[in-house]
């Protein structure tokens, strides 16, 4: 048997939606989980976090993803996301883990201001 392929459904919160993605995931979390254990899901968890919420799935073949994902009934709740048009990310592997964004420091400081100009004729 081959390992699992996971695959991350992140539903973004959306200031002018009239639901939040937690709401979305407590109206829809149900009837996706029946659909994912009729149809082969190895295995799935829910996230939550400050700007929405993921469900990670995992099949053991890619083919089993893609019926789940035709189906009529995921294809209704991902169609009711509160933002469909730039608050849904579906993708492979884990996701929403990556943590908050901090800024590089660069390495060597910039010293443009130490080098001496040129002085005019």
């Amino acid at each position: 048997m081959r390992p699992a392929d996971w695959w991350s459904i992140e539903i973004l919160d959306a200031e002018h939606a009239m639901t939040s993605a937690a709401d979305w995931r407590d109206a829809y979390a149900q009837s996706l989980a029946e659909s994912l254990v009729t149809n082969g899901a190895s295995s799935w968890e829910w996230y939550t976090f400050s700007w929405g919420v993921v469900l990670e799935v995992a099949f053991t073949e890619e083919r089993a993803w893609q019926d789940w994902k035709a189906l009529p009934g995921t294809r209704a709740a991902l169609d009711a996301v509160p933002d469909p048009l730039a608050g849904l990310l579906v993708h492979r592997g884990h996701g929403g883990a990556s943590g908050r964004y901090v800024p590089r420091t660069p390495a060597i400081p910039p010293a443009a201001d130490r080098v001496a100009l040129p002085e005019p004729f």
